[in-house]
């Protein structure tokens, strides 16, 4: 079984996602990511989940208002989406986004973003392309929007 839970700053349960982080498989933005928590760079209703299996972490997601785009009228960001491998196949993406909306809708939010270069991911969890947007090393990405 699988929890979601959001991670609080200076608890455990951060500590456990900085060692997930430094030791997954996303080599583009693992330091990125990392140094963020080391940071406490996440302010205000920014935060960082974690997808939790026996102890675990299996998972990752955040809740931000800015990413890797110029882009400042446009947030929240659901971003830093991660699941290993073993456990990839399992909804647990689903589930991460899923939470991040319900925390996204409590802090009053009624719509949020994933930038992106894949296609067909994100469909499937309810979020439409908005368009074609600039990051800010040039290159382009999709961006697709829910409303929650």
């Amino acid at each position: 079984m699988v929890r979601v839970e959001a991670v609080r700053q200076g608890s455990d349960l951060e500590r456990k996602l900085l060692e997930f982080v430094e030791s997954c498989s996303w080599t583009q933005v693992k330091d990125h990511i990392a140094d963020l928590i080391k940071k406490h760079a996440l302010t205000g209703w920014e935060t960082f989940f974690a997808a939790v299996s026996e102890d675990r972490i299996v998972g990752m997601a955040s809740l931000m208002k800015t990413d890797y785009y110029p882009l400042p009228d446009i947030f929240p960001y659901v971003s830093c989406i991660f699941v290993t491998e073993d456990c990839r196949g399992h909804r647990i993406s689903g589930k991460l986004i899923d939470f991040a909306n319900s925390y996204a809708k409590e802090h009053g939010f009624d719509r949020t973003y994933i930038p992106t270069e894949h296609i067909g991911l994100y469909e499937r969890y309810g979020y439409r392309f908005a368009g074609e947007i600039v990051n800010y090393g040039g290159g382009v990405d999709r961006l697709y929007s829910k409303d929650i």
